[in-house]
């Protein structure tokens, strides 16, 4: 089992990894949260029908009442609706400050139960369960949200969970679609801070079905440290933490367009990241061989173009409600090169001919 400490102004938390560290979720509620009288799981439709069983029965172990309430799956259960109907649910059982939300699931899952934790009664400890490789990224950090139809995140808030126990047999039962999803962001992580971690990657990567437990504990530690050590600088995102939205800015203009849902969060994101990386050496030189990453990135099945269907105007203005943008100039994280990003203001007239030349 790894641990890593997270560090941020508001608190410090750990994150546990490996095989067989959910087992210690009973022992750590025990020794820390001995007042806790509730414990309500929230999980999702899928998630929930292979290993909430396994969950409860070992929270259960802890003497505390365990409740469940389940979600829909993905981006669909990061609405308002969804969010009322948890906050419902705690209030109809009882919850009070003395209860606690375990997040069983992917990334979506964790959003919404993290906001319905930061928000009841003002705020209940949460614990983060991650059931996904995508969620390497999403669990740590203490972003929580739900999507407006406006733009993805746009409802949320700052909020820590107490602990991250990332159970790496949970990935076992991924299909390949949602490691794709996943190993989007792990790529990302190697591109704003590591060049040795990209080499590595490129290198050792050649099929997203094959991926060893050692392969998975080695990315994953090192995209939660990479994250750690942006968010102990910039835990509100008002400088740094920006960077972790490379890619991210075509990306949720495309998830948004196609529908939440429609199209994998890491799948947007892969796209968004070529095209910072060519924006990145049309406006700041970068010097990287964007040719070899694609042809990469394709052999583990990612579309590297943006969708025929988009409408170039629409991107646009989607691109324009993002977090980071602050004037009517839509900010694009870029590269000066690997390991290096930096914030960068780009003018509607080059972001057009840009997108022209990925559709």
């Amino acid at each position: 089992m790894e641990s890593i400490d997270i560090k941020t102004p508001s608190k410090q938390y750990p994150v546990f990894l490996g095989t067989q560290v959910i087992e210690q979720l009973p022992f750590f509620i025990e020794k820390n949260y001995s007042d806790i009288t509730k414990i309500l799981i929230i999980s999702d439709e899928k998630v929930a029908s292979i290993h909430l069983h396994t969950v409860k029965e070992l929270v259960e172990k802890t003497g505390k009442q365990v409740l469940e309430y389940i979600v829909p799956e993905g981006e669909h259960a990061k609405t308002f609706d969804v969010f009322y109907q948890c906050q419902s649910f705690a209030l109809a059982n009882g919850l009070n400050r003395k209860s606690m939300i375990l997040a069983l699931g992917g990334g979506a899952v964790g959003d919404v139960a993290g906001f319905v934790a930061a928000t009841f009664m003002r705020g209940i400890p949460f614990i983060q369960l991650p059931t996904t490789l995508l969620a390497h990224d999403s669990a740590v950090g203490g972003k929580v949200a739900i999507n407006h139809p406006e733009g993805k995140n746009m409802i949320g808030a700052f909020y820590q969970p107490e602990a991250v126990f990332y159970e790496l047999s949970f990935l076992h039962t991924l299909p390949e679609k949602e490691i794709r999803s996943g190993f989007a962001e792990v790529i990302k992580h190697a591109l704003i801070q590591d060049l040795d971690f990209y080499k590595w990657l490129i290198s050792e990567i050649q099929d997203l079905t094959a991926i060893t437990d050692e392969q998975y504990l080695y990315m994953i530690k090192r995209g939660i440290e990479i994250k750690a050590s942006i968010v102990q600088e910039d835990e509100k995102e008002t400088g740094v933490r920006a960077y972790l939205n490379f890619g991210h800015t075509l990306g949720h203009a495309v998830e948004g367009l196609l529908g939440y849902g429609n199209f994998t969060h890491g799948e947007a994101v892969l796209i968004g990241c070529v095209y910072a990386l060519k924006l990145s050496q049309h406006r700041v030189r970068l010097d990287f061989d964007v040719v070899e990453f694609t042809e990469w990135v394709q052999s583990l099945g990612y579309k590297t173009f943006i969708p025929k269907q988009l409408d170039h105007a629409s991107l646009i203005q989607k691109m324009k409600k993002d977090k980071k943008t602050i004037s009517d100039t839509i900010t694009f994280v870029l590269l000066n090169e690997v390991g290096s990003p930096v914030l960068v203001e780009i003018e509607d007239g080059h972001i057009m001919k840009q997108i022209e030349e990925m559709i």
